[in-house]
This record gives C-alpha cells, sequence and structure tokens, in this order.
C-alpha cells in the first residue's frame, strides 16, 4: 500500500557496526517537489495579493515613480537647476534623515515618490469605486439605432481612463467595487405591493395593504433602522445571512432540492471512450483552478467596462460542505493534487500530479483505465455511502461523527472531502436522439440525482462521465452561483474539443512522460450502525428522487433571432412565454421567481425579479380573449416586457424586494418579534421558479463559427411541491432548451403537459407578431 511505501521512505538502525540510513529517492524527491511547489504558491499568492490591492496602479508605475523622481532630484544637483520637483518635500525629510549624502538624498526622493505615487494610487481607486456606483447606464435602451446618453459616454470614458492603465487580474476590481445599497424601506413596500397585485382579489389586497402599513409605520422601522447598521459594517448586508439561513441552515436533503446540474454539448460526441473523456476533462478542471490560483482567469465584464465580483471562485475547488447538527459549514481546503474517484460502488484516490507537474490528458487516460480494469468488490456498504450526502442533514452529521471521526474512515473521508473535486465513471450510457426525446430526460435525471448514491452531494461539484462518454455536473449550491460553474463548464468544453481533441480511436492526443502513479482503493470499516444510517438516508434519497418529474424540450422552431426582430429583450420574451403558458396549465396567477445576480456589487450573489407583474397578467389575459386584438396583444406584451426588464434591472442595481424583506425577517427573529406582514411575505411558496443558464461567458464557444457546439444547458429540481422548476438557456439564434421539474406526487403539475404549454405558448407568440406584420 502507498501508506507503508511511505512510511519506510526514510529509517536508520543502530548496530555494532554503526548507524544504518535507508531512504527511498523517489519518495524524497516527490516530497522536495511538494515543498517547492508549496511554497512557489504562496510566494505568488503575495505577490498577486499585492497587485490586486494595488489596483488600478501597478508595481511597473511605483518603481517608474521613484526611479523617475530620483534621476529629476539627482540631474537638478548635478546641473544646479533652481527647481524642486518635490515642492519641499525632499528638503522636509532631509531634516530627519541623518544619512551621509548621496544616500540620504535618494531615501528623501524614494518616501516622496512613494508618497506621491501612493496619492495618485488613492485617488484612482476610489474614483473608481464612485463610477461603479453610478447605474444610469443600466436603464439605457440597446441595440441598433439607439445610443448611449452623454453621461453615460462621460462615465463609460473615465472608467475607461482608469482601468486602461494595467490589465486586471481575477480579484484585481474586488476593492473598487461597491457595497450592495440597502434600499429605502418604503420603496420596498411600494413595490411589493405592486407586485402581488396580479395574484390578489381587491379584498386581499386590501388587506396586505393594511398589514404593509402596519409593519412600514410600526416595527419596520426598528429593523430597518439595524439593517442600515450592518449595511455600514458588512461589505454585503446579505450574503453571510443568506449562506447561512437560506443553505447551511436547511436540514433536508441538498439533492434534488438544492444541488443543480449541468450537460454535455449534445449535438458533439467527441469520443465514446470513458476514460479518455474523463482524462480530458479532469486536465481542463484543474488548468481552469491554476488560472484561479494564479489570477490570470479575467474577471467578467458587463460591456466590457464594469466587472463583476469575483469572491465565489476563490472556493470552485478543493471545498466540501460539511454536515451539522444545527448548521452546516463551507471548508476549502488549501491545496489538493488529487481527486476522488468513483465507480461501481468504489472509491478511489487518484494523483493528479508527480513531481510537481500536472499529468497530461493521456496519462490521466491511463491511471482512469486502471480504475474501470480494477474487477476488484466494493467493500460492504461503501456503493450505498454517498446516500448519506444525499439524506437528511442532521442524521448525516450524527453518522459522521459516531463513525467517521477516527481511524481508516476517517483517512478515506479525509480523501474525499479534501479531493479537488469528485469524477463519477458511470456504469450506464444515456444520449442524444432528435427521435426519442426520452432519452435527454434520462439525461437530465442522471445529472440532477443519479441514483442516490453515487455522487457526493457535499462536494462543490461532481464531473460525470458516462460509459459511452458524456459528461455532465453535479453541483452543490451553497458555495457559489450557477454562472461561476456555468464559466468552468465552458472552459472545460472548449479545452476538450478544441484544443486537446482525440486521436483516429478516441484515445486522448499527446505523449506520456511517466508512468503515473497508481490509484489506490480508500477502505472502510462500516459497522452494521453505519449500514442502517446509510440504508435510512438511502431510503429518503430514493423516495425523493422517484418524485422527480423531469422534461427537458428543446425548441427549434425559432431563437434568440427571432426574440431580437420582434425588438424585445429574449429573457423578457421567454420570461412572458412562460407566465403564459403557466396561467394556460394552472388557471391562474401565482408567484414567480427569477434568479438575477447582484454580483455589480462587492460580495453579491442573487436577487429575485418577480415576473408575474400587472404588465403581465394583463397581457396574458388579452391572450386568452378572444375580443382582443392582436395590436392590442403586441402592445400590451411590449409594456409586460418593458416592466419585466426593468424589474431585473433593478434586481441587478440593488433595489429588489425579497433579499431586503428577507434581512428584516431575519432581524426580526434575532429580537424575537413575530410580525404577520413578514411571516405571510416569507412563507409564500414560489409556485413556478425560474432562472436563466448563463452562456458565452469565455468568449471561446462562439455558436456562429461552431454551431454543433451548443449545450443543453441544465436544471433543478423544483422548489414547491405543487409547482415547477424550470430553468432554460438560449443556445443560439434557433434553440432554446427548457429544463421543467415538478413532482410526480402532485396532482396539479405534468412537466410533460407544462412543456406543451410552453411550446404552444411560443408558437402564439410567434404567429402573434406575424400576424401584425401582415
Amino acid at each position: 500500500m502507498a501508506e507503508a511505501h511511505s512510511a519506510v521512505a526514510f529509517s536508520f538502525s543502530i548496530s555494532h557496526e554503526g548507524v544504518h540510513v535507508n531512504y527511498d529517492t523517489e519518495v524524497l524527491h516527490v516530497i522536495w517537489h511538494s515543498g517547492i511547489r508549496y511554497w512557489r504558491r504562496g510566494i505568488q499568492r503575495i505577490v498577486n495579493s499585492v497587485r490586486c490591492g494595488i489596483f488600478p496602479a501597478t508595481l511597473s508605475s511605483l518603481a517608474l515613480t521613484i526611479g523617475g523622481y530620483n534621476a529629476m532630484y539627482l540631474t537638478r544637483d548635478m546641473h544646479s537647476v533652481n527647481y524642486d520637483i518635490t515642492f519641499g518635500l525632499v528638503d522636509l525629510l532631509k531634516q530627519h534623515i541623518k544619512l551621509e549624502e548621496p544616500a540620504r538624498g535618494v531615501v528623501c526622493c524614494t518616501v516622496s515618490g512613494f508618497a506621491v505615487w501612493f496619492g495618485v494610487f488613492i485617488f484612482m481607486k476610489y474614483s473608481l469605486r464612485c463610477l461603479f456606483v453610478y447605474k444610469g447606464w443600466m436603464y439605457e435602451s440597446r441595440g441598433k439605432g439607439r445610443t448611449m446618453s452623454i453621461t453615460s459616454r462621460l462615465w463609460f470614458s473615465a472608467v475607461k481612463f482608469l482601468t486602461g492603465f494595467s490589465r486586471p487580474m481575477l480579484y484585481s476590481y474586488q476593492g473598487s467595487l461597491p457595497r450592495l445599497p440597502l434600499p429605502v424601506l418604503k420603496d420596498t413596500m411600494t413595490r411589493y405591493l405592486r407586485s402581488v397585485r396580479p395574484l390578489m382579489d381587491d379584498e386581499a389586497y386590501v388587506r396586505m395593504e393594511k398589514l404593509a402599513d402596519d409593519f412600514q409605520n410600526g416595527i419596520g422601522k426598528k429593523l430597518q433602522r439595524y439593517l442600515v447598521l450592518k449595511s455600514w459594517w458588512a461589505t454585503n448586508y446579505v450574503t453571510d445571512w443568506w449562506e447561512e439561513f437560506v443553505y447551511l441552515r436547511g436540514r433536508s436533503p441538498l439533492m434534488v432540492n438544492s444541488n443543480f446540474y449541468g450537460t454535455d454539448a449534445i449535438l458533439l460526441h467527441p469520443t465514446n471512450k470513458q476514460a479518455a473523456r474523463a482524462a480530458n476533462v479532469c486536465h481542463a478542471a484543474f488548468l481552469f483552478r491554476r488560472l484561479i490560483e494564479r489570477q490570470q482567469l479575467q474577471p467578467i465584464m458587463v460591456q466590457n467596462a464594469v466587472p463583476l465580483c469575483s469572491y465565489q471562485y476563490e472556493r470552485t475547488f478543493n471545498t466540501c460542505r460539511i454536515p451539522g447538527i444545527e448548521t452546516d459549514k463551507i471548508v476549502h481546503f488549501g491545496d489538493s493534487t488529487h481527486i476522488a474517484v468513483y465507480h461501481a460502488g468504489r472509491y478511489f484516490k487518484m494523483p493528479c500530479y508527480y513531481k510537481g507537474k500536472l499529468l497530461t490528458p493521456k496519462e490521466l487516460q491511463i491511471q482512469f483505465e486502471r480504475i474501470l480494469n480494477d474487477e476488484s468488490e466494493p467493500e460492504k456498504g461503501e456503493a450505498f455511502l454517498g446516500a448519506l450526502t444525499a439524506g437528511e442533514r442532521k442524521p448525516w452529521a450524527e453518522a459522521r461523527s459516531k463513525y467517521f471521526n477516527k481511524g481508516i474512515n476517517r483517512s478515506s473521508l479525509e480523501v474525499i472531502e479534501r479531493s479537488a473535486f469528485v469524477l463519477v465513471l458511470e456504469e450506464e450510457s444515456h444520449d442524444y436522439c432528435e427521435d426519442d426525446p426520452d432519452q435527454l430526460d434520462k439525461f437530465g435525471h442522471a445529472m440532477l440525482h443519479g441514483k442516490g448514491y453515487d455522487r457526493w452531494y457535499d462536494k462543490s461539484f461532481n464531473v460525470i462521465v458516462m460509459k459511452n462518454g458524456r459528461i455532465g455536473f453535479n453541483a452543490e449550491h451553497s458555495w457559489a452561483d450557477a454562472p461561476v460553474m456555468g464559466h468552468l463548464w465552458e472552459f472545460i468544453m472548449a479545452e476538450d474539443l478544441f484544443e486537446y481533441g482525440y486521436d483516429e480511436e478516441g484515445n486522448c492526443t499527446g505523449k506520456v512522460n511517466c508512468d503515473p502513479p497508481s490509484p489506490t482503493r480508500l477502505k472502510w470499516d462500516l459497522s452494521h450502525d453505519c449500514l442502517t444510517a446509510i440504508d435510512i438516508s438511502y431510503k429518503v434519497a430514493e423516495a425523493l428522487l422517484n418524485d422527480v418529474d423531469l422534461r427537458l424540450y428543446m425548441h427549434t422552431a425559432y431563437g434568440k433571432g427571432l426574440m431580437k426582430n420582434c425588438r424585445l429583450s429574449p429573457d423578457a420574451f421567454l420570461q412572458m412565454s412562460l407566465q403564459l403558458a403557466y396561467y394556460r396549465d394552472a388557471g391562474k396567477f401565482n408567484l414567480t421567481y427569477e434568479a438575477s445576480m447582484t454580483r455589480l456589487f462587492r460580495d453579491g450573489r442573487t436577487e429575485t425579479v418577480r415576473p408575474c407583474t400587472i404588465e403581465s397578467s394583463a397581457w396574458v389575459k388579452s391572450m386568452e380573449d378572444k375580443q382582443a386584438t392582436d395590436e392590442e396583444r403586441v402592445a400590451l406584451l411590449r409594456k409586460a416586457c418593458a416592466q419585466h426588464q426593468k424589474g431585473y434591472q433593478d434586481a441587478m442595481c440593488g433595489k429588489g424586494i425579497d433579499r431586503h424583506l428577507f434581512c428584516l425577517y431575519v432581524i426580526s427573529k434575532y429580537l424575537e418579534v413575530d410580525n404577520p406582514f413578514l411571516s405571510e411575505v416569507l412563507s409564500e411558496p414560489w409556485r413556478l421558479s425560474t432562472s436563466q443558464t448563463p452562456h458565452g461567458q469565455t468568449g471561446r464557444m462562439d455558436l456562429t463559427k461552431n454551431p454543433k457546439c451548443i449545450s443543453a444547458g441544465g436544471g433543478f429540481g423544483p422548489v414547491a411541491d405543487d409547482g415547477y422548476g424550470v430553468s432554460y438557456i438560449i443556445a443560439g439564434e434557433d434553440t432554446v432548451f427548457f429544463h421543467i421539474s415538478s413532482k410526480k406526487s402532485s396532482p396539479v403539475t405534468d412537466s410533460r403537459r407544462f412543456a406543451r404549454q410552453i411550446e404552444k405558448a411560443l408558437d402564439d407568440m410567434k404567429n402573434l407578431f406575424r400576424s401584425v406584420k401582415k
């Protein structure tokens, strides 16, 4: 075993002949390289932290400033010139620094040069922060025939000027991003009441107005004052509470309820060799990690000028959610050179570095093939071990502390939790078939929940490689939101398809430079009580996954192209189609959730957009009103889309409703104050929960040049027991994918039926514009 081999890597003995030293050169060589890698990473992090801390200034500008001051000052003395570039600062410093010339002059010039540089740096940094506070550009129309306002042009020019001196690193903008603004309580209440008006009759609305007014003029003022203090003190008044109370304190299973998934580029199938695809994906993932560690990954920029907060990238790799009795915690480990691999009910530790270097795809393929060729049987209970992470959180926390706190169980668990990520080598095959849509549904099920025991749902993400080479992922939600995982996935797909490729036999290309270290089986000692705990968790997971009704609908009649020709926002267009589909499906309107980001602010995560508005409901009713003309319907649709777009812009700019009310509710609980308004608002079910999967974050997945690279995106489970979870991705000019989830146990939902309603709504909207155009 590797552990035994390491134990005798260095030993000595004493005899009458003297001291005999035995050592293993190869192991010591590995230890040496490990230490070198650790120190190199540490030094690099220090340098990167300094470079990010002084952005938008640069270290070279500091050197030039100090060098220039010294050169000009010494030149002045040599040529007896009377001007003083330091305006007397050097002469003042000379009175306090007791050194011989010319050392005293050099030191004084260096100090004065640094002072001037530091002053300019502070001015630039805080000027940039003030500029990023401006959000007027968000509300201006874009597209053909539209121009920026003079204010936005001047703002854009100033931002470009301040950031044009150096190339930003991943975290360069973090110190310049503004804090998330706290909305005025009155404004939030006004927006809330407007959002629920189409959901209530007159009597219910009057009652809600009374509750809101009592809250706003009563306890709400006190709660708002506490929240103001937090917004002054914390960089983001929402994020820490959102992670703790929405994610980490949740005691229900992560599988289906919280974790989300992503899929392959379904029109491309580069190889059928499982080990080869796993190797390319694994290598690309480690390259992405290297870019994060070295901060060489470019921050995402909106309008090529405004950065998004990058803090979520820190926990992409080497991260695991650790269960607790009352609350979980996110643990990020400093480094990891291995991954955990699950195959045929067994767990393996697979080293991905050798002598300090990342193994090539060809070398990684050899390791995956060794795992696939391993015919050893799983230990008792090992195959179902992952069910602990799929069940309720409290039983998992209790089992972890009882059965995994010492011995080989603890060692093996640490290998999984400390791994860079988990990779699952599936024993089944799933694929896309145009003539059989059910195949795509099965693929989605495999990514969302698998068998309920063959994923480690606590890890930041699991890469799943099917037997036929198809890939996907399952990601834990508390550490980051979907766009970050989507960025990683796009990078992996681009590297796999465009950089690495495969030979004619489907194997990885490249060279084998060494005999890679073999993967090692993880050992377990699972007692009878532990096996019982695993079985209980598996039954919970099995019941949950068997209740999932998932439909992946590929809409190919039209896509982004037609929506733009209608001069409407594609996202608003699709949200209106979902409103129409839901109204036809349920016969009424319901509270609708759409996720938007607040990453324009420091440590921002998400905010809720409420697509069910007064305007959207008026348009939906007109579509069902036979007396309405198509011209009237189009006019109402434009108003609905405009209102939706404004709601999305407000959410991104910190003027949302739900995060503000959520934080007020948290404070009320700390103060042990029960308020009927907050209790009712926070208990309202989101029966239609939606999200758009971002695409094109890397700039490398150009669908115009590579139309077959379209991804089906990803999805999530239903939020409400009697509702739908809908994720969609605009995959090109003519394609949109919808991932529709619901529960089979609900008598009012049916994912296939809802997919048909979406198809009909989109068709009706297309015909609507065609009719008006004629």
